[in-house]
């Protein structure tokens, strides 16, 4: 279940592009702040304790206590390199994709393509020894290809790259999560790399609660979606 949840979300927001053709932004930015709140929240409470718990189980068989702790310089360096991504991918992580048009308009997008398959390969990441974040994940994603299929069609991007780059984008988290239980290398260095996935997390998160509503400006349905999804991940 744990890799076909976050696959099956995108294929979901995909047909569901194709088929209904959602024009209603107000809905997608309620969803995506739903998202957004969910993600960050599970992300504090699974995450990012189990991080810090095995940074100290090391640092306890060490024998000393270290100031300057080095997972928060991964989460920092996460967070950065988020940024990185999103100067290729314009923001298309946390649905924030322009349809204007412009010349090179009917070719495949590889710099969108490749950071966003990137980002949800790290995503995948943690789902190995914390499942919850599976859903997480997914419904962060569902959205995301709403948006992306709405914004290749529109962009005369042709279907059968439309569907490749969908499907890629699907099994790029399964992937990150597979390689994460099975790779040994991986797994040694698992807090690290958890750490660098939380700061990616809490950028993206953030971003899409602050960015899902007209001006940046908070409303009563964005606020009650934002606690329903914090109230969701802590019983989750």
């Amino acid at each position: 279940m744990i890799y076909l949840i976050p696959l099956l979300s995108v294929i979901f927001g995909y047909i569901m592009a194709l088929i209904l053709k959602p024009e209603n932004k107000k809905n997608l930015k309620l969803l995506l702040a739903f998202s957004g709140s969910f993600l960050l929240s599970l992300t504090v409470m699974h995450i990012l304790p189990e991080v810090y718990e095995g940074l100290h189980s090391h640092e306890d068989g060490e024998g000393e206590h270290r100031h300057n702790n080095p997972v928060g310089l991964f989460i920092m360096a996460g967070i950065i390199f988020q940024i990185v991504l999103e100067y290729f991918s314009k923001g298309a992580e946390h649905g924030h994709v322009h349809s204007h048009k412009h010349e090179h308009e009917h070719s495949m997008p590889w710099l969108l393509f490749i950071s966003l398959c990137i980002h949800a390969l790290l995503e995948g990441m943690p789902v190995s020894h914390h499942h919850d974040m599976a859903w997480g994940i997914a419904i962060h994603h569902f959205p995301i290809a709403i948006i992306l299929t709405a914004f290749f069609i529109n962009s005369g991007l042709n279907k059968t790259a439309i569907m490749l780059f969908m499907l890629a984008f699907a099994v790029m988290t399964p992937l990150g999560t597979l390689v994460s239980g099975q790779l040994q290398f991986v797994s040694n260095y698992h807090t690290e790399i958890s750490a660098v996935v939380v700061g990616i997390l809490f950028h993206i998160s953030s971003t899409i609660i602050f960015e899902s509503g007209e001006n940046h400006k908070f409303n009563l349905a964005k606020l009650m979606v934002i606690i329903l999804g914090v109230i969701m991940a802590y019983y989750l």
